[in-house]
């Protein structure tokens, strides 16, 4: 008698999980992430990180994936936005310190990398080139 009430208490909970459909979903800025997509407060949009000109790849990775950011700068390049897997709130906003080539939020710093690329560092360490 337990068991039943057990396993009948089982179905109806699993039967009133919805799946998830892909596109069904949205957080508080109408993106939706099931399909990619993250909000951009630079563009104040919502955008695909994997679909953005600048990314850089993880330089030591810790797992057997290597994880990649987007870099999205602001039309003045005064602010320059990353999306850091680490930043579980989104995206970060890094501004540009002075007349100097870079931008910084705290222990993040991004620079420009050889002659085409940019770099990540966090404390001093790079993380994504």
């Amino acid at each position: 008698m337990i068991l039943s009430g057990a396993i009948l208490l089982g179905t109806l909970a699993f039967a009133q999980e919805k799946p998830l459909i892909v596109g069904n979903d949205s957080d508080s800025h109408g993106c939706k992430p099931s399909t990619g997509y993250t909000y951009s407060q630079i563009k104040n949009d919502c955008v695909r990180v994997f679909e953005q000109k600048i990314k850089l790849t993880e330089v030591k990775p810790k797992g057997s994936s290597t994880s990649m950011t987007a870099v999205i700068f602001s039309k003045d390049m005064k602010k320059a936005e990353v999306f850091l897997p680490e930043q579980n709130t989104g995206s970060l906003i890094l501004t540009k310190l002075g007349k100097s080539k870079a931008w910084k939020n705290g222990k993040y710093v991004l620079t420009p990398y050889k002659k085409t690329g940019y770099q990540i560092k966090k404390n001093d360490v790079v993380i994504y080139q």
